[in-house]
């Protein structure tokens, strides 16, 4: 009988363990949906990493940039034409095209979207806003390129985005926008390997910070911030990465 008894003892601690692995399994699965899918700045620790060496943004010191060594000069070729824009939730992103041909590569424009304050940081201070415009190669490698915004005077690229866009709202009859009032006209830039900024945050993107920022108006940028004020990543540990100056 007391035989019986363990040999029931131990079938119900079996039981109960590999139905609380089981358990532990199933919660772990669910957290991790949860953490790949939802974009919360204010919880960003629990955001799921696909790697972890080479993330963005970063803070650019000037003074340990290198020069580049190929010639690394920037074309960009931006069409007008929005086919859409839309508040997704984390940003205000438009749907776009063009071609950018950076360092003999080439790449086709498919989006932009807004951080308010930005993202990467230039020897230590953050600008209002930075605009990512996200480019693709054909064998799928990301370039994007950052705009830093700063306050002056109003700019009227910036001025269409926010009228084409209420919150939450998605606009396909947007018609154009001037991209180029948007894009410093000196192309100088930092270059340096390093991660989508929202998960999945996947690694291996290249990145194209510009050195000259772009006027926007004080009006425009309280204006954004009535949709996002604090839709920007923390700054990312640099690792051994190195930051390269193309100068125009």
């Amino acid at each position: 009988m007391k035989v019986k008894c363990i040999w029931i003892s131990l079938l119900t601690s079996s039981l109960l363990i590999t139905g609380c692995n089981n358990v532990t399994s199933i919660v772990k699965k669910e957290e991790k949906t949860t953490a790949t899918h939802e974009v919360n700045y204010k919880d960003q620790k629990n955001w799921e990493l696909e790697s972890g060496d080479t993330q963005s943004p970063i803070d650019i010191e000037t003074t340990k940039t290198q020069e580049m060594k190929d010639s690394g000069a920037i074309e960009l070729n931006y069409n007008k034409a929005v086919l859409v824009a839309e508040d997704n939730g984390h940003s205000i992103q438009l749907g776009v095209t063009g071609t950018a041909k950076i360092n003999g590569r080439n790449f086709d424009l498919k989006q932009f979207h807004i951080h308010a304050p930005s993202e990467h940081k230039l020897d230590g201070k953050h600008y209002p806003i930075e605009v990512h415009f996200v480019n693709k190669a054909q064998d799928g490698r990301l370039a994007v390129i950052g705009v830093f915004f700063k306050e002056g005077a109003e700019n009227q690229g910036f001025k269409k985005v926010i009228d084409s866009i209420k919150k939450g709202d998605k606009n396909t009859s947007v018609g154009e926008i001037n991209i180029a009032t948007m894009l410093p006209a000196n192309k100088s830039y930092y270059h340096y390997l390093g991660s989508l900024t929202t998960p999945p945050l996947s690694e291996n993107v290249e990145w194209y910070v510009m050195k000259n920022p772009v006027d926007v108006s004080k009006a425009q940028i309280e204006t954004f911030q009535s949709y996002y004020n604090g839709n920007n990543r923390d700054i990312q540990p640099l690792n051994k990465r190195l930051i390269l100056k193309y100068e125009e």
